[in-house]
């Protein structure tokens, strides 16, 4: 949608809203709801304000400390949301309303560092400085529930009804049972721009994935946020609910598979070739870079204590840093030839942050590009039974490969570094002090 047609829909009286929004570090959409013919006079041209806490909170919105760019003694002031119009769209399933993303700056114009959004646009120039362009794709699971959100909540979501009571993987029939929902989702995503692809049970009680069409990588990262807030949303509206948490129980996790390739600004491959495994050189490099960093970039790819309860054996989420050519053991999988030759990210589950997990990509590809990597053979057979360096076990040991690492401060800056190692710390530390269901059963009475 364009300024224009939004002007001729408000004027009309069919769109009463325009909701501006950014994205956390927690990935989620936080914004305001503004009176559309408020934005078409004021905040198209001139953006809208926001407490900058948005930024240093943590999942609860509670103030904490530790943050460099806001806190109490510096008065948790204002930055501004910029519209980015080229995001601007209609929310079918909200009555009247339209939608648009926005840049983070200071009130000087100056980009507010740590946002995820700017993060990914400063990688993103990088590689248009080597004339290259980034594409992506994010595949996230979920889990449905025939619970409502407050009737989950009210159970201490425990005790939950999950929408299918068996592994419903590929079946016809288990997607049947939920149509109407997974209908009516990949039809509000198709209106509000994304393109959808497929939609597939998965192995987990409930469990299903909407696939969506590659784009360049920022509009995927907007993309991606906007359909986890609005497939939240339509299943409220619908009386269920459903869950992108990392792993909520003990069968398979949600994983979110990152697809990424590489074109020049024309338009050309860059990554297939005639060598090994169809490649180029620069596609050698490229997947080189991916393993040599991951172990430096976990934590943007993995940011929450519950992201590590994937990484187990025969889940099909990965234990090792191995990358093969069509082998799900590996953290890192070679997928698809010719134009269609890309790299899978097998290691983020349906809790990573986008913007952050694409800028760490595009971050450790142009890492190997740069120092012209050289690309160990593809892992054949089963990864989780190799003896390869160890996707990290732990939140813990994630923030201390981001902290150690000097190409973490190369890349991303010590504000962003310093910014994303608090957010693990804060978090940390309030598990730590939390009294798990699993010690109350195992302590109460028996010890």
């Amino acid at each position: 949608m364009t300024l224009e047609e939004l002007a001729i829909e408000v004027e009309g009286g069919r769109i009463d809203t325009v909701l501006i929004a950014i994205t956390d570090m927690q990935g989620r959409m936080q914004g305001k709801r503004l009176s559309a013919r408020f934005f078409m006079e004021e905040v198209a041209a001139h953006g809208s304000e926001g407490c900058n806490y948005l930024l240093a909170v943590d999942v609860d919105m509670n103030t904490v400390e530790g943050y460099a760019m806001a806190s109490w003694d510096r008065g948790y002031g204002d930055f501004v949301m910029r519209p980015d119009l080229a995001t601007l769209r209609p929310l079918s399933w909200h009555e009247g309303t339209a939608l648009v993303f926005a840049d983070l700056v200071w009130e000087d114009g100056s980009d507010v560092v740590a946002s995820p959004r700017q993060i990914l646009r400063r990688q993103l120039a990088r590689l248009a400085a080597l004339d290259l362009e980034a594409f992506s794709g994010t595949e996230l699971e979920f889990i449905v529930f025939n619970d409502t959100y407050e009737e989950a909540w009210k159970r201490g979501y425990r005790d939950l009804t999950p929408a299918n009571l068996y592994n419903v993987d590929y079946s016809l029939l288990g997607t049947s049972r939920i149509e109407p929902l997974l209908r009516r989702i990949r039809l509000a995503m198709e209106d509000a721009g994304l393109y959808a692809e497929s939609v597939k049970g998965e192995c987990n009680l409930g469990q299903h994935e909407i696939a969506f069409r590659y784009a360049e990588a920022l509009k995927t990262a907007d993309d991606h946020v906007l359909y986890k807030t609005g497939a939240k949303e339509i299943a409220a509206q619908s009386g269920v609910s459903l869950t992108f948490m990392a792993k909520p129980n003990e069968r398979e996790g949600n994983s979110c598979h990152i697809h990424l390739s590489l074109r020049s600004l024309a338009g050309g491959m860059v990554l297939a070739g005639d060598g090994p495994y169809g490649l180029s050189k620069m596609g050698e490099h490229f997947i080189a870079g991916q393993q040599a960093c991951l172990r430096d970039f976990t934590l943007l790819y993995a940011p929450n204590i519950n992201s590590y309860k994937r990484f187990q054996p025969g889940s099909f989420a990965p234990t090792t840093i191995k990358w093969g050519v069509d082998n799900r053991t590996c953290a890192l999988r070679l997928v698809g030839h010719g134009a269609s030759l890309r790299i899978e990210n097998r290691v983020p589950g349906g809790d990573v942050n986008p913007h952050l997990a694409l800028s760490a990509m595009v971050a450790s590809g142009l890492y190997g590009i740069e120092h012209e990597l050289p690309l160990e053979e593809a892992f054949t057979g089963n990864a989780y039974a190799s003896d390869a360096p160890q996707v990290q076990s732990t939140l813990r040991d994630a923030l201390a490969d981001w902290t150690a690492s000097p190409l973490a401060q190369e890349v991303f800056g010590a504000e962003v570094v310093d910014h994303y190692a608090n957010n693990a710390r804060i978090e940390l530390a309030a598990y730590d002090r939390a009294i798990t269901d699993w010690e109350l059963f195992r302590g109460f009475e028996r010890l």
